[in-house]
């Protein structure tokens, strides 16, 4: 489990080219991303290297923010890898509310990032897996928020 960072933002331009641009002067990595817009705010979820600096500088920019704990899934990049997660999640009764995955380069390795509604129990179940295939969860991290 990793924490997401879900950033309110206005929807505007320039607004997330300054958010990006603070995390890379604070040498924070980004593991994945996605972002959403709506007419009046843009939601960027995202996950971190280093989550603790994050919330430094989401503090710094001012930009309400919430925390929410998602299992962060190591793949292979090829076809049929994420969906082999989703099936045996689905076979254990975990429902996935969203999912991403990060661009990986061809062979190599992936992220995939699920909301889930049982993170110990999909834990749980994606270890086993593990073993079989090679896919591993990151571990866990507790749950924190900040409006």
């Amino acid at each position: 489990m990793a924490p997401q960072f879900s950033v309110f933002m206005v929807n505007k331009p320039g607004v997330l080219a300054l958010a990006l641009g603070e995390f890379a002067k604070a040498k924070i990595n980004i593991t994945a991303i996605t972002m959403m817009d709506s007419v009046e705010h843009g939601v960027m979820r995202v996950v971190f290297e280093k989550p603790e600096k994050a919330r430094e500088v989401l503090a710094k920019l001012n930009m309400p923010y919430n925390e929410t704990d998602v299992l962060c899934v190591d793949l292979a990049n090829r076809s049929g890898a994420l969906a082999a997660i989703a099936e045996k999640l689905s076979r254990g009764h975990i429902n996935i509310s969203y999912a991403y995955c990060t661009a990986g380069g061809k062979g190599g390795r992936t992220t995939g990032v699920l909301k889930v509604s049982d993170v110990k129990k999909a834990m749980k179940l994606l270890q086993n897996h593990n073993k079989r295939s090679k896919v591993k969860p990151a571990t866990m991290r507790s749950k924190a928020s900040r409006a």
